[in-house]
């Protein structure tokens, strides 16, 4: 999976990443910015999602379509697809044109909405990668669990980098009986969550 990443998708990982350094130099502002995820949890999240068990493949957050293209590797590998949810136009813009640069489209869904306005189409979900907005972790976590498949994933971001912000839902997630879950030192921190 990663050994032979297509030349296509490549560039277009490569092209965002070169986006996303400068925002982080230029001091775009917060919403403005990618703040995407580094390759290192890009690696982890196609591994976890290459092995999760049948159902849907959901991401929340795209951004520029960072993450998502890891995904789409993890999809191409298992004959699955992602769907993908961004509630910012200019973002979900630009991860159209990502896919389509990076030739995924046959494997990614786009929608631009907020996910929780569309919890009612996602089925029986298999796995599911959440970072967007920091205030909305709960919501989300609280919609996608009961929706997971047993041994379903759910990987939230920024558990680490954000923890203060996120320690509510971390709580949560540790103590809730549905689910196995763990913090890992992956990137900028995963929350890891495994339906029981």
């Amino acid at each position: 999976m990663f050994h032979d990443i297509p030349e296509q998708i490549r560039g277009a990982m490569a092209a965002l990443e070169r986006r996303d350094e400068l925002d982080r130099a230029n001091g775009t502002a917060h919403l403005e910015r990618l703040r995407q995820i580094p390759a290192e949890t890009g690696r982890f999240i196609a591994l976890m999602a290459a092995s999760a068990p049948a159902g849907s493949i959901i991401e929340i957050g795209t951004s520029g379509g960072y993450s998502t293209l890891w995904l789409a590797l993890a999809c191409r590998g298992t004959g699955r697809s992602v769907t993908t949810y961004e509630v910012l136009d200019h973002k979900a813009r630009l991860a159209r044109q990502t896919f389509h640069d990076a030739g995924v489209d046959d494997v990614v869904t786009s929608i631009e909405a907020n996910f929780l306005d569309r919890v009612h189409e996602i089925g029986e979900v298999a796995f599911c990668f959440l970072d967007a907005e920091k205030d909305v972790y709960r919501d989300c976590y609280e919609a996608v669990v009961p929706a997971l498949v047993p041994g379903g994933l759910l990987i939230a971001d920024n558990a680490i980098s954000h923890h203060d912000d996120l320690r509510e839902m971390i709580d949560r997630a540790l103590d809730d009986p549905r689910v196995d879950a763990t913090v890992l030192t992956v990137g900028k921190g995963e929350l890891v969550c495994r339906k029981c």
